[in-house]
């Protein structure tokens, strides 16, 4: 292992000369004097008396405070020492300046200095005076003063170098840290346990190659010199565990058996602080089986891990385990940690209780409760708390405070004006905060204003992985998944970055690492558009990356590959995910309904309540049964479905609500039951909104032609969504399918008038590294002219098969021969026929359209499969349609 004397560095002088004073912002000011604080020392010269037991006395009871931490008490006493006419000595000045630095007086510290000259002592005659200077400046915030004193210093020793390291290391000036160790190592100087800490702090602020260099340095040192105390352990298990060697820190802590608090606390805090969260809790269980005492930091470092893995129980147990030490549970970080854990793992009231138990509230239990409400959508809550912890608490709202209560204020809807929060921000002079600027973007996205929140994040000087995790969910959210994955691909962008040493090159290194949320966030976008190729890319980085085994990103994969048509894959993941949550359950059953298969949906389900019964956390919620009714309502099981909505109150206590009811209507209306349906409509409480159960009726009426009913049904949405363009797009294939033009006619300039736009037509499909986008009628693509020749002469072959055009999907009144034209412009098709022309024979052509599939289009893509010899498989708004050797999976039931 290399050392530093086979790397030494050039002699370099340290940036702070003799006359060199500190920039206005660290000045000190000078105190004002009240009863606590002590009393300035009189600049008059004391009366001279002979050495005498009283002053022996005086100067051993001021050390002896001293050495027992009794800062003000010992200060007191050289005070009055002072007043007692008694001199201080050499054994007097290092003492009281220990007890200055204790307390971080920097002004009482400048008139002990200037005792120090007016007694005599204030030509350097005393390295042990002058090392207690250096060690006092640099804790009172004096570092140029500090240095000062140090260059002064004639006959400096060991600890004149380890003061001023330590007072470099206190102000953060790392690599000034550095240069002045290697200084000290030129001067003959030998390094001892306080110095390799020192050094080792130092390292752990570097950038993460260089900290590992130097720091691999240190740690060879160290085992040359035999510095294996547990205090120089413990610094070199910091070092590694933050510059990201977790398992170099955990075999330190393996191979030293003087471990203490401090070891445990520093292994747990970095698993928990490194997402690795499981074996920051098996540590807990090993430290306390080696008869170590968890503390405050100790509880507060792993209570995380038990909110991030979701374990209520074992978090209770920590709870349970920590009210037994008062000072403990009383502790505002440990009070902290317990709300947020409660507050993740959904128990929100057990998180107030705990909130409400602890007397001294500093601000982060209310940024935890505020917090805790907020992540719930507990949204009025959390504002009543926020202005209670302003008004009441008299506690003025950070960074972190505001992070949290963006997204409680955007979300209320009784608020009309939503940018009013953004006017506070910027009141509290937080509106250049990273995490508040994070915040606020997300607060605009979900506002539709995407380009302000991009504004934002263009103008982040300091920019971290949350700051790209929020822009490309932004765009997720905003519907340009195709823009957010190009974001993915700049965050990874390769960047020259220079090291920190001229023995090492420049170095590529990537900015932003995607983690667990951003697959999590970014997968979502591959499964709307359908990007298979881009989905595996990210399977295959999660896999080398170990986040493929999270529950998040499994479930996100399941989903993604589901939604891609990859029903055989989305399984296979399911399968091998080591922990699968109600989440994952819901994914998957919903993936099947969607495929069309309704009874391998009811099979998951049994599973599922199975492994509930099995003692298994995982129980049914309203989504899985929003699932299991739309498997059921793809595959046409009417009772199937109608005994779950039954049973589901009875046997899993869950409540029928509004969209369970919009489901069933959709299951019976879509089997041609359109009365029965519209007798389930009118059967749901009063109070229920009925919106998506009059939007599922009218569906059915626009499948089975019924007028009367679809009339009845679209005036119920008009008045209750009067901008909602699908309520008049249904209403008008109504009446256009029947031949009613003038009524359709009516409809459209009715539309019109209110200013509400149909939603056009859009299909896209994944080819290289593109998605290519195609509306109805596109022209605008480079390949248009000729994909429409191609459908052009591909239609002619698919009538000699038998293919008849239905031209009643076409809603306008125009001659056949138009609306056979119109037809081949449908965005489906330009995008299947891309598909025919870009890929190879016997290639599978993945599509999807954000509407329904028509008529036409689903007979068309039959044909084109059996005479391409092509599987086409076609996502639309509602399923999935596999279309191979001229049929398609749904069995024409749509």
């Amino acid at each position: 292992m290399s050392t530093y004397t086979q790397h030494p560095l050039s002699p370099i002088s340290l940036p702070f000369s003799p006359s060199t004073s500190l920039p206005s912002h660290q000045q000190p000011t000078k105190p004002p004097i009240s009863s606590s604080s002590p009393k300035p020392i009189s600049s008059s010269s004391p009366k001279p008396i002979s050495i005498s037991h009283s002053q022996a006395s005086w100067i051993e009871s001021l050390r002896s405070r001293s050495r027992s931490n009794l800062f003000r008490e010992a200060i007191s006493t050289y005070i009055e020492m002072i007043g007692s006419g008694v001199s201080p000595d050499n054994f007097a000045f290092p003492a009281v300046l220990k007890a200055v630095a204790g307390i971080q007086e920097l002004y009482l510290g400048k008139q002990i200095h200037a005792h120090v000259f007016k007694f005599g002592y204030g030509s350097f005659s005393s390295v042990t005076i002058d090392n207690t200077l250096v060690n006092m400046y640099g804790k009172c915030g004096g570092l140029g003063d500090a240095y000062k004193v140090f260059d002064r210093i004639t006959e400096r020793d060991q600890v004149s170098w380890n003061s001023i390291i330590s007072a470099l290391c206190r102000f953060e000036e790392w690599e000034v840290a550095i240069k002045a160790f290697r200084l000290m190592l030129m001067e003959g100087f030998e390094p001892s346990s306080f110095t390799l800490v020192s050094m080792a702090l130092a390292c752990s602020n570097l950038r993460k190659r260089d900290g590992l260099w130097l720091g691999k340095q240190i740690h060879g040192c160290c085992f040359r010199k035999g510095h294996w105390r547990t205090f120089s352990n413990n610094a070199l298990m910091a070092m590694y565990a933050k510059l990201g060697r977790l398992d170099d820190a955990k075999s330190l802590l393996v191979l030293f058996e003087d471990r203490d608090l401090v070891t445990w606390n520093s292994m747990i805090s970095s698993f928990s602080q490194n997402e690795r969260f499981m074996e920051a809790l098996m540590f807990l269980r090993l430290m306390v089986l080696e008869g170590v005492k968890p503390d405050g930091v100790t509880f507060a470092s792993v209570l995380p891990a038990c909110s991030h893995l979701d374990l209520l129980r074992t978090g209770k147990e920590i709870h349970a385990y920590a009210l037994r030490t008062d000072d403990v549970i009383e502790n505002s970080f440990v009070g902290s940690a317990l709300v947020d854990m409660y507050c993740n793992c959904g128990q929100v009231e057990s998180g107030r209780l705990v909130f409400d138990s602890v007397l001294d509230r500093k601000i982060g239990l209310w940024n935890a409760m505020i917090a805790g409400y907020a992540q719930s959508e507990h949204d009025e809550k959390a504002l009543m708390l926020f202005i209670e912890m302003e008004a009441a608490a008299g506690l003025y709202s950070n960074a972190t405070t505001m992070s949290s209560i963006v997204p409680a204020y955007v979300r209320c809807e009784g608020i009309s004006r939503k940018e009013g929060i953004h006017g506070y921000v910027i009141k509290r002079g937080l509106e250049t905060n990273r995490y508040v600027q994070n915040a606020l973007i997300d607060m605009y996205s979900r506002m539709g204003d995407i380009k302000t929140s991009k504004r934002i994040f263009d103008s982040m000087e300091d920019r971290d992985i949350v700051s790209w995790n929020t822009i490309i969910t932004s765009y997720v959210i905003c519907g340009r998944s195709s823009d957010a994955l190009l974001l993915l691909h700049e965050m990874q962008r390769i960047e020259e970055k220079s090291t920190y040493d001229g023995d090492y090159n420049d170095e590529k290194q990537v900015p932003f690492k995607p983690n667990s949320i951003t697959l999590m966030t970014v997968l979502p976008g591959c499964a709307s558009l359908s990007a298979l190729a881009k989905g595996k890319e990210i399977h295959a980085y999660a896999i080398r990356n170990l986040l493929a085994s999270q529950v998040t990103v499994g479930s996100a994969l399941v989903d993604m590959y589901a939604k891609c048509g990859c029903l055989n894959l989305a399984r296979r993941v399911f399968d091998q995910m080591p922990i699968r949550n109600v989440i994952t359950w819901n994914v998957i059953i919903m993936a099947y309904g969607m495929h069309g298969k309704g009874k391998e949906s009811l099979e998951l389900f049994e599973d599922m309540v199975a492994e509930g019964a099995k003692g298994g956390e995982v129980k049914p919620t309203e989504v899985t049964f929003i699932a299991l009714f739309a498997s059921c309502s793809h595959s046409g099981m009417v009772d199937e479905g109608l005994s779950l909505f039954h049973k589901m109150k009875n046997e899993h206590g869950i409540e029928p609500a509004p969209d369970h009811y919009a489901c069933i209507v959709d299951l019976v209306g879509r089997a041609g039951k359109v009365e029965e349906a519209y007798g389930l409509v009118n059967t749901m409480p009063s109070g229920f909104d009925k919106v998506g159960a009059w939007s599922s009726l009218l569906g059915a009426c626009r499948i089975y032609h019924n007028i009367e009913i679809g009339e009845i049904a679209a005036e119920n949405l008009l008045q209750l969504q009067p901008d909602v363009a699908s309520h008049y797009v249904l209403l008008s294939n109504i009446y256009s399918s029947a031949g009613l033009w003038d009524k359709a006619m009516n409809l459209r300039r009715r539309m019109k008038a209110m200013g509400v736009k149909k939603e056009p037509g859009c299909s896209w499909i994944e080819y290289g590294d593109e998605v290519h986008k195609f509306l109805a009628g596109d022209l605008s693509h480079p390949q248009s002219e000729k994909l429409h020749d191609f459908l052009e002469t591909l239609s002619e072959r698919l009538k000699k098969e038998g293919y008849v055009p239905d031209t009643a999907c076409v809603l306008h009144d125009i001659d056949e021969e138009e609306k056979e034209t119109i037809l081949c412009g449908h965005s489906e098709k330009l995008a299947i026929a891309f598909g025919i022309l870009n890929t190879p024979p016997g290639t599978t052509i993945r599509v999807a359209k954000n509407l329904r599939v028509c008529n036409d289009c689903h007979t068309a893509s039959k044909f084109i499969s059996k005479i391409e010899d092509r599987e086409i498989i076609l996502r639309d708004a509602r399923r999935f349609h596999h279309f191979k050797d001229g049929t398609c999976s749904c069995g024409d039931y749509w």
